[in-house]
């Protein structure tokens, strides 16, 4: 495994023109929603992917939504491991449009070099999105193969916490020497309408689908530059 571009490189989704794609890709999306049915939910996958059981599936047993999102990575899971491991905000970032996320105060620098000190991740780790909202935390650490994140407003399964989520990374190994790189999401709420606004599917799954195909195509360019 190489150590991945070099420090310096100019970092992913940085600048006027990245953050104006995002934001019209948001939007088309948003727009979009009600013709574009559940295949969004499957963006990229293949085969039975989409409904294969995954590492922290059991953390939101019964979601009111969720998806899975998938891509080829020209690199084995030992190359994807380091990026997804530091992922996170004040660690590696989330390779995504890094504009437009601080222009809603993230405060994102997205690594373009893998980080020794983020290499570790542990059960029960903070990770954060941003950092005045309530922290995620490591549920699942298997390397190279999982990571899972879990969060709730409050503590996870609390009945005032109003929602759950996963975050869920998972790198499968192919027959030709490179990796699938998964991702799911799986979103649990109550009827109360900020619940709703927080974890359910409009207008959360437009964004997290804009962001998280950005992510994973570039998790997949990193990774392949350092195998």
């Amino acid at each position: 495994m190489g150590a991945g571009p070099r420090r310096g490189s100019r970092p992913p989704g940085v600048g006027v023109v990245p953050a104006l794609e995002g934001a019209g890709l948001i939007a088309l999306h948003l727009a979009a929603t009600p013709l574009v049915g559940d295949g969004r939910l499957r963006w990229g996958t293949v085969g039975a992917e989409a409904d294969d059981a995954l590492p922290g599936d059991a953390l939101v047993p019964e979601p009111k939504w969720s998806y899975t999102f998938g891509v080829d990575v020209a690199a084995p899971p030992e190359a994807v491991w380091p990026w997804i491991a530091q992922i996170g905000q004040g660690r590696g970032g989330f390779y995504s449009y890094q504009t437009l996320e601080n222009l809603i105060g993230c405060r994102i620098a997205n690594a373009t070099a893998i980080l020794p000190e983020h290499q570790h991740p542990a059960v029960g780790q903070e990770i954060r999105l941003h950092p005045d909202a309530p922290p995620m935390r490591v549920a699942v650490v298997d390397p190279p193969h999982a990571l899972v994140l879990v969060g709730a407003p409050a503590d996870l399964a609390a009945e005032e916490s109003g929602g759950a989520v996963t975050w869920q990374f998972v790198v499968r190994a192919d027959a030709g020497g490179g990796s699938r790189l998964l991702t799911r999401g799986r979103y649990d709420h109550t009827s109360d309408w900020r619940a709703r606004l927080g974890f359910g599917r409009f207008p959360l799954e437009a964004i997290v689908f804009v962001m998280s195909r950005r992510m994973m195509l570039e998790i997949a360019r990193l990774a392949e530059g350092g195998a």
